[in-house]
């Protein structure tokens, strides 16, 4: 699969297994910058216990907004190896994690399923969670069947053209569909326990981004219209205009309060009920993680 790597649907056939990077940005080395639980997903994922986060370095998008920036650009990271995931899904599941949380994992597939099957024989119980962008090979998310119970999945854009400036990826509004047909067709209808904590499931994400009320209504329309109650989606407002973006003027500034309410009254107008909101002062960098390699390596 990396040798002329087509894991992701850019397809830059460079040969990571060699040393070659592709447009993620990585080798066939697994590179991370974080295992630990995570407080700051939807309450069905992070409840009061965590979820057992992992970021992975380097990402096939690369937006120019992305709030993971210096993680998603390869700049952050220490190797990983399968042996070593296993063990800190593990470790995740020991301190008391809802459930393993795989962040931006696309690009380092072949790893991440030997770590998540030799994990499995040796104890881990707690659902597995499949965070990503949503720029996925359907063909290749069928190798996580049976592997993943929750979706987590963004859906962007709706625009070819918003895609094209802000991720390079015009394909990106028919790629994540595809996608989220394979995701939704897995996964089944939503399950949850008792306490309220998915169980199985998919949840689509999608962050407002400043300007682009319309075409967060065209992604509310899309998602109602083709997934119904079977998905849940999470409607985001925490978008934070960091340094990086000066070069985007339109973007170098927080969504507004009224922006964020037109889209959650859309929501509200198209009948959908499934859906997490955001409230408060959700834009502060504070909901950034600090990429401290916290869990990675092992402990002496």
């Amino acid at each position: 699969m990396l040798e002329s790597c087509r894991l992701c649907p850019r397809e830059c056939g460079v040969d990571r297994i060699h040393g070659k990077t592709g447009y993620c940005g990585m080798t066939a080395e697994p590179m991370a910058a974080r295992a630990a639980l995570h407080y700051w997903e939807e309450p069905c994922i992070s409840g009061t216990e965590g979820s057992g986060t992992v970021f992975f370095s380097g990402c096939t998008l690369r937006c120019v907004f992305c709030q993971n920036h210096r993680i998603a650009s390869g700049q952050i990271g220490r190797p990983v190896s399968a042996e070593r995931l296993s063990e800190i899904f593990l470790e995740l599941q020991e301190q008391g994690a809802n459930n393993i949380n795989l962040v931006t994992a696309g690009h380092f597939l072949p790893t991440v399923i030997r770590a998540l099957q030799c994990a499995k024989v040796q104890g881990l119980s707690i659902p597995i969670v499949y965070n990503t962008g949503g720029y996925e090979k359907p063909e290749l998310l069928r190798y996580l069947e049976g592997l993943v119970d929750i979706w987590l999945p963004d859906y962007k854009y709706r625009s070819s053209e918003l895609a094209k400036r802000y991720s390079l990826a015009g394909d990106y509004p028919e790629r994540a569909a595809e996608a989220l047909e394979e995701m939704v067709h897995q996964a089944g209808m939503p399950v949850f326990d008792e306490c309220g904590m998915m169980k199985k499931g998919v949840i689509v994400r999608h962050l407002v981004l400043p300007g682009c009320v319309h075409d967060s209504k065209d992604v509310l329309e899309y998602l109602w219209d083709t997934f119904g109650e079977r998905i849940y989606v999470s409607i985001m407002s925490q978008y934070t205009p960091l340094s990086h973006v000066e070069v985007y003027p339109e973007l170098n500034r927080k969504i507004t309060g009224e922006e964020y309410e037109e889209v959650v009254d859309y929501a509200r107008f198209l009948g959908m009920k499934q859906v997490y909101i955001q409230s408060g002062e959700c834009a502060e960098e504070s909901f950034i993680p600090a990429f401290d390699y916290l869990g990675i390596e092992r402990k002496a």
